[in-house]
């Protein structure tokens, strides 16, 4: 159920977050999409010379779970994503459970925006990735 939380009641502080196991269908289903068959996400061979020894999911695959709690949870219907600053602290494997979290830091009443912290951390707690979002609200 997408939530639909108007720009009046968000608070700094604000918080929502959502969590996805990534699975070899996703990977495979994300390259198709984005056209990024690099070896590191779609060759278990060649993966396994590299640093992180097996397969890695696409970075922006991981971050795009944030656009999904922006658009869904919080706010939530009709928030329009502005702009996303992103920092890839670690790699995420197939087989991750992946939870994105957002956090209301800013607020622009007189245009409807907010700035929010945004983060996706692994199933071990590990911040895999870090930045901060900017969203309108049209309520």
């Amino acid at each position: 159920m997408i939530q639909d939380v108007p720009y009046a009641s968000l608070k700094v502080g604000d918080s929502a977050e959502m969590s996805k196991t990534i699975s070899e269908t996703d990977v495979y289903n994300f390259a198709g999409i984005c056209g990024d068959f690099n070896p590191l996400h779609v060759d278990s061979e060649a993966a396994a010379s590299s640093p992180f020894k097996q397969r890695i999911a696409h970075g922006m695959l991981a971050a795009s779970l944030i656009s999904a709690v922006l658009g869904t949870a919080l706010p939530g219907k009709n928030t329009i994503y502005m702009e996303q600053n992103l920092q890839f602290n670690a790699p995420v494997f197939i087989g991750d459970t992946i939870t994105a979290r957002v956090e209301v830091t800013e607020l622009k009443p007189g245009k409807n925006v907010a700035r929010l912290k945004t983060e996706a951390l692994n199933q071990a707690g590990k911040k895999v990735i870090e930045g901060y979002a900017v969203i309108m609200k049209k309520d």
